[in-house]
């Protein structure tokens, strides 16, 4: 993989932010086009050929000629040709591959409900907002009776499943959450937030740098 291939196109959203994460994290240069999603640019004829369900972020790559979208094929695309942050051997990447999984179908989700019910309908849904929060609540505790144990989620290595599961709990304010019930959650949000190649990432989808 060269990195002066890479051209990344994404957004100032959780899944956006991954990927910038992952790319400082390894050092990778890239190129990088901001994706307006208020003004619909993600629904564009242009961006539809690189991803038909229009939807950031999309990664091209190329020097290998490969058109990547959904945050985690290409977050595993990156750790696979740069043979770091995917896990070692086959049960360690298994185990990332498995938090991933549960980012993509459990926390995404409904992170991502809990927000659009906040902050979109002009009149609250309470019966949503309480389902969405509760379910919400419940997977905090899921991550934090794993991070008790172990320095990071998959284990004691900082992987893709750490910069995956970051970008959506971090944001437990704007959702109201109260997350003093899980203090190793809490811990390594702020350790992993510390990290330079992660501060770089989340100003780059800022469009700060």
């Amino acid at each position: 993989m060269n990195a002066a291939s890479l051209h990344l196109y994404t957004a100032d959203t959780p899944n956006g932010q991954k990927i910038p994460i992952a790319l400082e994290e390894l050092g990778l240069g890239y190129t990088l086009t901001h994706i307006d999603l208020n003004k619909g640019e993600q629904k564009t004829a242009d961006f539809l050929a690189l991803n038909p369900n229009g939807k950031i972020p999309v990664l091209i790559d190329s020097a290998n000629g490969v058109t990547l979208f959904e945050s985690a094929v290409i977050l595993t695309y990156l750790a696979d040709q740069r043979g770091s942050l995917g896990g070692e051997g086959q049960a360690e990447r298994l185990l990332v591959q498995q938090w991933l999984a549960f980012q993509i179908a459990s926390v995404g989700p409904m992170l991502g409900q809990l927000w659009w019910f906040r902050h979109v309908p002009p009149t609250a849904n309470e019966q949503a907002l309480e389902r969405y929060r509760r379910e919400s609540m419940r997977l905090y505790e899921v991550v934090n009776s794993q991070l008790v144990s172990r320095d990071y989620i998959a284990g004691e290595r900082y992987t893709i499943a750490d910069i995956a599961l970051f970008t959506w709990l971090r944001t437990y304010e704007e959702l109201d959450l109260d997350i003093s019930p899980f203090p190793a959650v809490r811990a390594w949000l702020n350790k992993l937030a510390q990290r330079p190649a992660v501060k770089r990432g989340l100003a780059k989808s800022r469009q700060e740098a």
